[in-house]
């Protein structure tokens, strides 16, 4: 059993939910099925495919890459800057491949993984001004940023979709 489990307490006593492990280990299995989801698209249309005025699959992809790793980096350092090249307002990104855009992802992701592990526990609790702009506890901070990830990935599933292609499985997160 975990012991670093973050505790609230509440009327009827004290809740444990999600260690910090387990959120992150949530959010990776996330992430994975995110990259499976780059990696149907064909290179044309994943930099150039809308619908209804959406931007094509690539503009989000790299929105979440300038979210992800730039906001655990900035719950250990209090350094919101994001990545060089990387800006979340625009997603602006140097990527003209897929190749590139998942050795993005994939360097986003260690960073996560890293970066995560110096977090302190209560951390999640305290409230922090990410990216100089959006306050919130650390912890809704962070599932903002897993919920941006999951709210583009449903765009892609549409776009995979409307392709002929049949998009990876959203609930197999190995």
């Amino acid at each position: 059993m975990e012991t670093n489990a973050i505790q609230q307490p509440t009327e009827t006593g004290v809740v444990s939910v999600y260690t910090p492990d387990q959120l992150l280990q949530s959010w990776l299995g996330q992430r994975r099925v995110t990259r499976r989801l780059i990696e149907a698209f064909p290179q044309e249309a994943l930099f150039n495919y809308s619908i209804g005025g959406m931007r094509p699959f690539s503009e989000m992809v790299k929105e979440i890459i300038s979210m992800s790793s730039p906001g655990v980096k900035g719950l250990v350092t209090n350094d919101w800057t994001p990545i060089a090249g990387l800006d979340h307002h625009t997603g602006k990104v140097e990527a003209h491949s897929k190749n590139d855009l998942l050795k993005l992802w994939d360097n986003a992701t260690e960073d996560i993984t890293s970066y995560w592990a110096q977090i302190p526990a209560e951390r999640f609790q305290e409230t922090v001004l990410a990216f100089g702009q959006y306050e919130g506890v650390a912890n809704s901070i962070i599932q903002y940023i897993i919920d941006n990830e999951i709210h583009h990935r449903g765009q892609a599933y549409v776009y995979l979709r409307s392709l002929g292609i049949e998009p990876p499985a959203f609930y197999d997160r190995s």
